[in-house]
């Protein structure tokens, strides 16, 4: 109900149907989307609703955004506009299953080979790592002194950090 207030032309049904698609067909694939919580209107059933519907997708990052009203639009003469509070502790919410979800997803990862392409060199607890994502966008770390910048390398994913960066060693 939500979506067609936001004049989406999509339902979660269709949006369902076209992940299962995808994990039918890809090993794994790191699916992502955007959310925008405290639409003018959003009753807290419609809201856990998305939490329930959240759950069961189970992604590998979702983009929280909390609804700001935008002068001249449909949506900001809407009745129902949601407080600052509801709306903050809603993405707060979201936030925080998708830390969990995101982790989740790098975790299956440990032990797997996979190409990594490297991007860039970063000192991480005062060691210099080389850094750069698979192809399903997990950052991966080695520790590497050599430039590896543009080049991808094969490497086994042996251990993760709190904030999900995922140490990896060459082949």
């Amino acid at each position: 109900s939500v979506l067609k207030r936001m004049n989406r032309r999509y339902t979660c049904e269709q949006f369902r149907e076209g992940v299962e698609m995808l994990r039918r067909h890809f090993d794994q694939p790191a699916i992502t989307t955007d959310v925008i919580t405290g639409f003018p209107g959003e009753s807290e059933e419609e809201f856990e609703e998305t939490v329930r519907f959240l759950e069961e997708i189970r992604f590998f990052e979702m983009h929280v955004f909390p609804y700001s009203k935008r002068e001249g639009t449909v949506a900001a003469g809407m009745e129902g506009q949601l407080t600052e509070q509801q709306k903050k502790a809603r993405s707060g919410r979201l936030l925080e299953m998708d830390a969990v979800h995101s982790l989740a997803y790098r975790k299956q990862h440990i032990g797997k080979e996979l190409p990594v392409l490297f991007e860039q060199e970063q000192e991480i607890n005062g060691e210099v790592y080389q850094v750069g994502h698979t192809q399903n966008y997990i950052k991966v770390a080695i520790r590497e002194k050599e430039d590896m910048t543009n080049r991808e390398v094969v490497c086994k994913l042996t251990d993760m950090l709190d904030d999900g960066t995922v140490f990896a060693q060459k082949n």
